[in-house]
């Protein structure tokens, strides 16, 4: 058997676990021996995760469902394949379930024709679909259920006690999760997401990629500081909300003003 290391009670964190970067953050949250999963990372990783769940003694018959944080094909490609195996159930937000289930790769960023990026994507049932304020349960533990569209539509935070599943909201060194208008990355929600984070009184941040860290303020509103200007760049296209040098610009032309 292999031993358990959480990084808190009733929580194991896969690439933790295994000492070493398999993919995105898997995370398993347990009590007794019923347990469930927070993402499952790509196909190809989905029996090393399985390999190692069964080695720290998890019944794999105990396995709750596994939620998607969102539909981003890093973190929800191997969702059939860990279904299949483990014979359980997958729970998603119904923006999230709709994309799973037609399994499109577009908004799962599987296929980006203009970086020759082409993955799979079998498509998947959901069977739970959960929303703000609903609450997921394994044995005696409650998840209460965050809604923080920004970065995707459909982007789920999980608040535990002191600990908030934090999705791609946010990363240890202050960067967020991609802004993309063919994901329907929405700038003011972005802001208005990770405001509700750092409002909150949750200690510590578990995102979906590289290292849990303590909640810093400092962070949070260096973060939201930067989110706010992008939303007046043209950088980011479609996602931003104005471009103001176009409105200079035509007060420029409309008073006959040239550049120094």
């Amino acid at each position: 058997m292999l031993k358990r290391q959480p990084i808190f009670p009733h929580v194991i964190e896969i690439n933790h676990q295994a000492g070493h970067i398999i993919g995105s953050n898997v995370y398993l949250v347990y009590d007794g021996d019923q347990w469930l999963l927070i993402d499952i990372g790509y196909a190809d990783t989905v029996e090393e995760v399985i390999d190692l769940i069964r080695e720290m003694d998890f019944p794999l018959s105990q396995c709750q469902t596994i939620v998607a944080s969102h539909a981003d094909v890093d973190h929800i490609q191997g969702l059939a394949k860990a279904k299949q195996i483990l014979r359980t159930t997958v729970t998603a937000h119904p923006l999230a379930a709709e994309a799973l289930r037609r399994g499109d790769r577009l908004f799962s960023f599987a296929e980006i024709p203009a970086q020759n990026i082409d993955m799979e994507l079998p498509p998947v049932e959901i069977e739970h679909e959960v929303n703000e304020g609903d609450r997921l349960r394994v044995g005696e533990l409650e998840l209460d259920v965050w809604l923080t569209p920004g970065h995707s539509s459909c982007q789920l935070c999980f608040r535990m006690g002191d600990l908030l599943f934090s999705g791609d909201n946010v990363f240890r060194d202050g960067c967020v999760g991609a802004i993309d208008a063919h994901h329907g990355s929405d700038l003011p929600a972005f802001v208005r997401s990770l405001q509700r984070i750092r409002a909150s009184d949750a200690k510590w941040l578990l995102p979906s990629h590289g290292p849990y860290f303590r909640k810093e303020d400092r962070l949070l509103d260096a973060v939201i500081t930067r989110l706010q200007r992008y939303q007046h760049m043209a950088d980011f296209g479609t996602c931003a909300a104005e471009w103001p040098l176009m409105d200079q610009w035509e007060q420029e032309l409309m008073a006959g003003k040239r550049p120094n």
